[in-house]
């Protein structure tokens, strides 16, 4: 039977260990797909510190106009030890996220029987988190500068900005998340007490959205407290929805306590349906580990499996989280992130060989 091509995907492998996870995680892409007998169509494109070290940019100016093309993006990592990380980040990730307005960062972290946690197993199985991250503004809204450079006087500001429809927008989508999820309980994460105006703001729109979702179920925490109750009591938090910055951080918490942040994973979600989504593992370029055939593809074969959920590729989404599921309660084997001497190809040849 003639397998059906459905999807047209960029990749954009990026930095370091990029390029050996995505590879990881294209394999277990078409692995499933083909089992339900769907191809995709590949676009590589080769962005990045290399890119920028031959023409002084991380993509070329007519780069968000080539991704337009595609139905999604499967990034890897960014980030380069001879580069300034603000110009990787932003010439690149954050170019990407900001230019097609994807909004809504969403990170999932559950735990997985036979993943250690670094917590006692009896509270690390209430791991069970959905973060949500305004990914366009906040902290990371990138309004500010540098006055007085190199000057004794020398001053640099970092702007946050919270618009009344950024807020608005990512507080609803929290809330209708939150409305698809058996307990139906959203966390509002804030630091109000103490950023008095743009986070003032914030907390308002939320409670100004919730009156649209009656049955959902609300909590405020600030983000600090949120800390010690994701490691004391992980049962008490199900959905949050935090800001930019609060999110990045909460969301690596989230990871680490749930057994690495090698398994981390991530979707930039674009609601234009015109516009592609971006979906990548939330780690680093890791230039530690860089070739050694030892990064854990976890992270981007999740970040993959969430790419097919948002193609409408359900069942072949759901077989590769079983396959994780599977692989994890039979002991691995792990990469060293989890306590093992596994290889990066290791580990996705078992996932492949469960797949099957």
């Amino acid at each position: 039977m003639k397998q059906l091509n459905k999807h047209n995907i960029a990749i954009i492998p990026g930095d370091g260990i990029g390029p050996e996870v995505i590879n990881s995680g294209l394999k277990v892409i078409r692995r499933s797909l083909r089992l339900d007998n769907i191809s995709i169509k590949e676009k590589v494109y080769n962005w990045g510190s290399n890119y920028y070290k031959k023409h002084q940019l991380m993509m070329p100016k007519n780069g968000l106009e080539k991704l337009k093309q595609h139905n999604a993006i499967f990034f890897g990592a960014v980030g380069d030890e001879k580069i300034a990380d603000d110009i990787t980040l932003w010439g690149l990730r954050l170019k990407i996220c900001q230019g097609l307005d994807q909004f809504a960062n969403i990170r999932p972290s559950k735990y997985i029987e036979g993943i250690k946690s670094p917590l006692d197993k009896k509270i690390a199985k209430n791991i069970d988190w959905l973060i949500v991250r305004e990914n366009s503004e906040g902290e990371y809204a990138g309004s500010g500068g540098i006055v007085h450079r190199d000057l004794p006087i020398e001053i640099g500001s970092e702007v946050a900005i919270f618009t009344k429809e950024g807020c608005r927008r990512i507080h609803d989508y929290a809330f209708k998340l939150a409305l698809k999820r058996p307990r139906k309980h959203l966390t509002l994460i804030t630091k109000s007490n103490a950023q008095r105006h743009g986070m003032k703001l914030w907390d308002k729109m939320f409670y100004e959205v919730k009156r649209k979702y009656p049955t959902i179920k609300t909590e405020k925490l600030l983000v600090d407290a949120a800390t010690a109750v994701m490691v004391n009591n992980p049962e008490k938090i199900d959905v949050m929805v935090a800001t930019n910055l609060h999110a990045d951080i909460l969301s690596d918490l989230a990871s680490a306590l749930s057994g690495s942040l090698g398994i981390g994973a991530t979707a930039n979600i674009s609601t234009d349906k015109k516009i592609p989504s971006m979906f990548e593992p939330i780690h680093g370029s890791a230039f530690d580990i860089v070739g050694k055939n030892i990064a854990n593809p976890i992270g981007a074969i999740w970040s993959g499996m969430m790419m097919l959920e948002h193609l409408g590729e359900k069942k072949s989404a759901a077989r590769i989280f079983k396959a994780i599921k599977i692989y994890a309660n039979k002991n691995g084997p792990f990469t060293p992130d989890l306590g093992g001497i596994a290889s990066t190809d290791q580990v996705t040849n078992e996932i492949l060989k469960l797949l099957d």
